[in-house]
This record gives C-alpha cells, sequence and structure tokens, in this order.
C-alpha cells in the first residue's frame, strides 16, 4: 500500500522537533521575558534611534519628522535636493507604510520598485500614517523621513525591487537564530516571508547562509534570479552580532528581532527592533527554536559580559 506524503504535522510533532508556535511565544516569552514598560522603546522607532545612537550603534539620518498635518505642505521643502529617501511610520508593524524613494524625476517620486508618485500621493501616504493606518492599534502616529541606505554589493543578484535585510532573533542577550530575508516580485520589493519574500539561513557563528525557503517550499536558489542563496558570507557579521547583543541590552528586553540593512559604504545598519518577532525564521532555518530557548535559559540569569553571550551563541551550533 502507498501512503501519500503529509504537507501539515501535527502540534505534538511540531513540539517534538524543537518548533516554538505562536501561544508558547506569547505566553513563556513576550509575557514572561518582556517588560509592557519596555515595549514603547521598539513600537516607537524614534525612541529605538535614540537609544541605538546612545550606545553608538548605526542607524539611518533622520531628515524631518512630521506630527502634524499642517506640515505635510512643507514636505519637499524639507528635503532640500535629496532624491532618494525613505517615508516610514513611527509605530508602524510588519513594514506596513514603509514606502523607498529612489530617484526624483519632477515631477514623480520614483519608488524601489519603479512605480511613479505623485507629490500628491505622497501627501496622501503621509496622512495616512498621520491618521494611525499603519500603526499598532490604528493609534495617530508621525511620520520619519529618514536616509535611504544603499544595499552592500553583496545583495545584488539575490534580491529583486527593494531592500533586503538581515533578522537576529535574541533570548536574554544572546543571538539564537538568524536569517536574511530577500525580496522578490511576488513581494513586490518588501522584504517580508508572509508577504512573499525568499529567506536564507545563517549561521550565527560563521555569517554564511546555509539554504532558504520561499513561500511553502525550501530553494538553494533565489526564485527570480536563480542566483544561489546558500554559501554565501554576509560581511560585517561580527559588527552586526555585536550590535544586536548591544541594543538587546540597552532595550532590556528578554526577547526580541532586530533588522539590520547592510549598506554599501556604512555597513550594518539597525533598521528596527520588534518585542514580536515572528516565527517564520524557523521555517527559514529548517530547526525550530526551542532547544536554543532552552540552552540560554538554562545558564544563571544573572547579568552576563558580552564573551559569555557569545560562547553561548557558539554553543547553539551543535544543536539539531
Amino acid at each position: 500500500m502507498q501512503f501519500r506524503r503529509r504537507l501539515w504535522a501535527w502540534p505534538w510533532e511540531l513540539r517534538r522537533r524543537g518548533v516554538l508556535g505562536v501561544n508558547r511565544r506569547n505566553a513563556r516569552l513576550l509575557l514572561a521575558e518582556n517588560r509592557r514598560a519596555h515595549f514603547p522603546r521598539v513600537d516607537d522607532k524614534l525612541r529605538t534611534k535614540l537609544l541605538c545612537e546612545s550606545r553608538g550603534i548605526q542607524i539611518p539620518q533622520t531628515y524631518a519628522l512630521i506630527e502634524h498635518q499642517g506640515e505635510i505642505r512643507r514636505f519637499p521643502a524639507s528635503l532640500g535636493s535629496r532624491a532618494e529617501f525613505v517615508i516610514k511610520p513611527a509605530k508602524g508593524s510588519a513594514g506596513r507604510g514603509i514606502l523607498v524613494i529612489a530617484q526624483h524625476e519632477a515631477p514623480h517620486y520614483v519608488t524601489s520598485s519603479g512605480a511613479a508618485l505623485t507629490p500628491d500621493d505622497l501627501r496622501y501616504h503621509l496622512r495616512s500614517i498621520l491618521s494611525g493606518l499603519y500603526s499598532l492599534g490604528g493609534q495617530p502616529d508621525r511620520a520619519i523621513i529618514e536616509q535611504r541606505i544603499r544595499p552592500h554589493p553583496f545583495f545584488e543578484h539575490i534580491a529583486v525591487g527593494g531592500t533586503p535585510d538581515i533578522r537576529i532573533i535574541l533570548y536574554r542577550g544572546v543571538p539564537v537564530m538568524g536569517m536574511v530575508r530577500l525580496p522578490t516580485r511576488a513581494s513586490r520589493g518588501r522584504a517580508n516571508l508572509h508577504q512573499g519574500a525568499a529567506g536564507a539561513a545563517v549561521d550565527l557563528n560563521t555569517g554564511q547562509t546555509f539554504g532558504g525557503v520561499w513561500r511553502t517550499r525550501r530553494v538553494s536558489v533565489h526564485p527570480d534570479t536563480g542566483q544561489s542563496i546558500d554559501g554565501l558570507q554576509v560581511p560585517a557579521w561580527d559588527v552586526l552580532i555585536a550590535a544586536a547583543i548591544n541594543l538587546a541590552e540597552a532595550l532590556e528586553l528578554g526577547y526580541l528581532g532586530v533588522d539590520f540593512v547592510l549598506g554599501a559604504e556604512v555597513g550594518p545598519v539597525v533598521l528596527e527592533a520588534n518585542a514580536r518577532p515572528g516565527l517564520a525564521i524557523q521555517i527559514a532555518n529548517q530547526r525550530g527554536l526551542l532547544p536554543r530557548l532552552k540552552l540560554v535559559a538554562s545558564q544563571p540569569r544573572q547579568p552576563r559580559h558580552w564573551c559569555r553571550r557569545l560562547e553561548l551563541m557558539r554553543m547553539l551550533a551543535g544543536l539539531p
């Protein structure tokens, strides 16, 4: 008798394989490890940027901050002669509301994916941000106009129509899992796995990619370019890991994700931090978070020296 291969797994099977689920993440990590009083440090990107500045962590330069509807009409003047920039909601999530302008060909602004927008389009987008369309809980928000970081040549053939980023998950200040998120045509330039981006797992100790995922299947090449996403060395990896540990310490959150963009000239730059990071990173890595979390949790809770955190990170390499 032949049996059809299952495309799903029972919850107990996933737990046995060390996969962290949403309910367990919320109950055991978000509630237990992250004090609610510290959530604004990551939910408001302006506060995150200030913390990064205080720690000497690289962030995109802020060109302007729009807080009131009346300031929108002065928006072009705040840009000066800058032809490229990023508009983002201060309290947005999942990449919603972020608009990357790659060039200005009067009267149009051209996005990184090639769409042409008029000044009225940008003003409408800014009004939407201020009204809370993209913010957590739909609360009134502010719009940040900031520097566009040009991606490192490393990504030239493995990203399409947008800016790739690198996510690191940290638990009690220790990096436990990482991945590179690569925009595709399907994701419309967004580095979000749920929206169609590809994800390449990264070995935390070496900064080398080792395979990946796109939608529901494992891949070793970018779905659009056909270029390998396996066995690539992420530049300035040690600098990136150090910045992630530094920021986790400043934020005082026990479980979080830190997103970086790798700049062509400036190296690793923090885009944002997330107190509720998604779980798709486990799919990209083809392994669960639970064994890693348990190893870190088995260590004493007193403040750890950086060297000890790096030592714990290296110990994770031996886990399945």
